[in-house]
């Protein structure tokens, strides 16, 4: 299995960026898929999540309204689109996916990845 995250960079405070994570070494078809992510000195949080096969997405409070997750299911390629950048969204992001997936949808808490991507650094200064 790889998760392989790009899209990350350099931003401006109130600016945008757009990560993709191309997943590819599996046929698996029901899985919780979302996105993870570590500032310095902290641990990681999860900020974002959904079913490959479709469901209300699920956001920590620290994101909600912010950023917004997306899948293609067909094309195995997710994408997490963050908006309102603010300097403490400075962080490396993961992809990361949980299979088989221990509920039938996805939610912050209950999410328990064992797959993740190597992540890609996101940076907003202020």
């Amino acid at each position: 299995v790889q998760l392989v995250e790009s899209g990350g960079g350099l931003v401006q405070a109130g600016g945008s960026l757009r990560l993709s994570c191309a997943a590819s070494g599996f046929t698996w078809d029901d899985y919780a898929i979302g996105w993870f992510r570590q500032s310095p000195g902290k641990e990681r949080e999860g900020i974002a999540c959904m079913m490959s096969r479709g469901s209300a997405p699920d956001y920590t409070d620290a994101v909600e309204g912010r950023f917004f997750i997306s899948y293609d299911n067909a094309k195995k390629q997710a994408y997490l689109q963050m908006n309102s950048l603010k300097p403490e969204d400075t962080a490396v992001y993961f992809c990361v996916v949980e299979e088989p997936p221990r509920f039938r949808t996805c939610t912050i808490p209950n999410l328990d990845p064992n797959y993740w991507g190597h992540g890609t650094q996101v940076t907003v200064s202020s």
